[in-house]
This record gives C-alpha cells, structure tokens and sequence, in this order.
C-alpha cells in the first residue's frame, strides 16, 4: 500500500450527502475513497491539459514571449491591478 496521510477537507454539505449516498449506494467504496478517486481524476486532468498545452505551444512557436504574456494576462485580468479588486 502507498504511503498515505490523513488531511482535512472541507466540502458542501450537499455535497457530502450525495458523496455519502453514494457509498450507502455502494457506488464508492467510502468517502475517503471517493475523494482519493476525484483527486487522482484532477491530477490526470492537469496533466493532460499540460501536456495539450505544450504541444500546441511548440506546434505555435514555442513558449510564449514576454508581451505575449502581458498580452493574455491583461486580456484574462491576471495582471497587476487584479489583485486590487
């Protein structure tokens, strides 16, 4: 068995009774179980969306040069005034 920690995670409470339905259900194994299952389906999803995003950057020309990233991050409100809202 892999090395395991326990943390604490604060959820919906809707979210939790649906989470438990499903164990009563027996469609997850436990709660813990279940949110082991999501984490690992995220970490998969970042890292098929990283490695989408680097092909398309070296199909495209490569990283993004230094006012191409001015450019998106004031266009997707990432830049320094963003933090002031």
């Amino acid at each position: 068995m892999a090395d395991t920690r326990k943390v604490t995670v604060t959820l919906p409470v809707a979210t939790l009774d649906e989470v438990r339905r499903l164990v009563e259900a027996g469609q997850a194994t436990s709660v813990s179980g279940f949110v082991q299952h999501a984490v690992a389906l995220a970490l998969d999803d970042v890292a098929g969306w990283s490695l989408m995003l680097r092909e398309a950057l070296a199909d495209t020309g490569g990283e993004l040069s230094a006012q191409e990233r001015a450019w998106a991050d004031d266009v997707l409100g990432q830049g320094r005034d963003a933090g002031a809202a």
